[in-house]
């Protein structure tokens, strides 16, 4: 936290082209001293990019992470004529918006979904919450604070009793109410996927909270560019609010299929900006399908 403050404080007085002179410091370390992130980054792109990563290609992919995480600084702070965002399938979002109800944002560590709740401090018709497990919560809400005390974040942690509660509220308000879905933490089913042309294992617990609470759900990213650049895209994936129970399952699998095309094409799209630095494509020890 000491040094997130050190950085915020850096970033905000002297500007962003100084603070990202530190990136490449950041990304350099990593590099030369994080040999199971650098492990995990190479067989990554390797399938992402088609051929063997050279070395400024592992470079460019930490730079492009560290990157990220600097620009958080200033879209937490409202500092969004830094930026220029292009916004692919925003019609589609806010049609489904139109009736209210809500709906489901479900992204991966994929971009930036910094970039993605900017969209909702700058129009605020367009209403953004967060949904996680509740250590990550506490860990997410700690550093945003320490970034701008004053920032309002709307995160649900799951795991309280109250928690389903206060996502039905939200999505009754008509929140888009974000979820993450390419990692578990060892406590979900897993759903077996084709990622990258090798087998991966997703959670399927997102997918079912969509279908259990009647939503729509929708593929989000932010894509990194470079520069002040972000790309932010919306893919319809499925409409809950029209499956009847008995087709449920069957209607979870093909979201399940559609979200990992989905990331199979943005990681093709924009290499650089995939943030799991680790073996994700390791076999997990039991594989079952959506309930």
């Amino acid at each position: 936290m000491l040094m997130l403050r050190v950085m915020t404080w850096i970033s905000l007085r002297l500007g962003r082209r100084a603070g990202r002179v530190v990136l490449h410091l950041i990304a350099g370390y990593f590099l030369l001293f994080a040999p199971a992130s650098r492990r995990a980054s190479s067989d990554y792109l390797w399938r992402a990019l088609g051929r063997a990563p050279r070395w400024r290609d592992l470079y460019r992919h930490f730079f492009t992470f560290a990157a990220t995480i600097h620009d958080r600084v200033y879209l937490v702070n409202r500092r969004f004529e830094l930026f220029d965002f292009e916004v692919h399938g925003e019609d589609t979002l806010r049609r489904l918006l139109a009736g209210g109800k809500g709906l489901f944002l479900i992204g991966a560590h994929l971009g930036s979904f910094e970039a993605i709740r900017a969209l909702g401090r700058r129009d605020t018709d367009l209403r953004v919450a967060m949904v996680m497990h509740q250590d990550n919560a506490q860990k997410l809400n700690a550093m945003l604070t320490a970034i701008n005390p004053e920032a309002v974040q709307d995160i649900i942690g799951l795991g309280h009793v109250d928690s389903m509660l206060k996502l039905r509220e939200r999505l009754d308000e008509g929140f888009a109410v974000g979820m993450l879905a390419d990692r578990t933490l060892g406590d979900d089913s897993l759903h077996q996927v084709q990622i990258l042309g090798a087998n991966a294992n997703l959670p399927s617990g997102p997918f079912r909270m969509a279908a259990l609470l009647r939503r729509p759900l929708v593929f989000m990213t932010g894509l990194y560019l470079g520069g002040n650049r972000y790309a932010i895209h919306f893919d319809p994936l499925a409409d809950f609010s029209t499956v009847a129970p008995d087709q449920r399952a069957a209607a979870v699998e093909a979201a399940i299929a559609c979200y990992a095309a989905l990331l199979d094409h943005y990681c093709r799209t924009a290499p650089y900006n995939w943030f799991n630095f680790f073996d994700f494509w390791q076999p997990a020890a039991v594989a079952t399908p959506p309930e």
